[in-house]
Formats: C-alpha cells, structure tokens, sequence
C-alpha cells in the first residue's frame, strides 16, 4: 500500500486543562500518513482518483480551528475519524503535537494509527 502524507500542518485552536489556556489560542502541529493505492492515480494523472491531501488539510484546519478540546488525545482521535470517514482512508497514522507545552521540550503530543493497512 502506498502512503499519502502531510507534513508539519501547523492550525491554532483553543486546547489545554488549565483555565489560562482555555482563554488563548495555541499551535497544534499535524502530521498525517494515509494509505492509498497510487496505481489508479497514477494512470489517469486525476486528482478525483487519489485522496486529495489539499481538501484533507483544508478540512481538518476548518474543524481544528473551531474546535475547543481540552486533551491532544481526543483532538487527534476526531481529525483521525474525519479523515477516515469523509476521505474514505483505510488506514492512518497521525501524530499531532502541542509546541512548547513543556518547558524544555520542543512538543509533546500523540501519535495514534487507526484502521487496516492493506
């Protein structure tokens, strides 16, 4: 199975436990991986026929901006979900990290896989 990736996808949103955070807007950082066969794309050179990285990053920078989560955990859990229902992805790694939300660090975050990777 081929890959489909998005690389460093930086959106600000409102997340984080602490009642500081729940009154600032921070920067999430978003790499995503899908799985998808290129043969067909590939031959036809449509981009109907592939998964269409520009509308997935255009989609998930729409809902994350919106949204107002207080863990990374289920933030990445719904973009991992929108991403396999609406684009009909079989198979993804996502790994979403908050920069700076540890002092000494550089991010901290998830990543979480979900689906069949044929």
């Amino acid at each position: 199975m081929d890959t489909v990736f998005i690389e460093a996808l930086e959106v600000e949103t409102v997340i984080g436990i602490y009642d500081w955070e729940r009154k600032i807007r921070q920067k999430v950082v978003l790499d995503v991986e899908m799985a998808f066969d290129n043969t067909k794309p590939a031959a036809s050179d449509r981009i109907e026929d592939t998964v269409n990285y520009k509308a997935v990053s255009k989609r998930l920078i729409a809902f994350i901006e919106a949204s107002h989560f207080e863990l990374v955990e289920t933030l990445a859990e719904r973009c991992a979900a929108i991403i396999r229902d609406e684009f009909k992805v079989p198979w993804l790694r996502l790994r979403l990290a908050k920069p700076g939300a540890v002092t000494g660090s550089k991010a901290v975050g998830v990543v979480i896989e979900r689906g069949t990777r044929t």
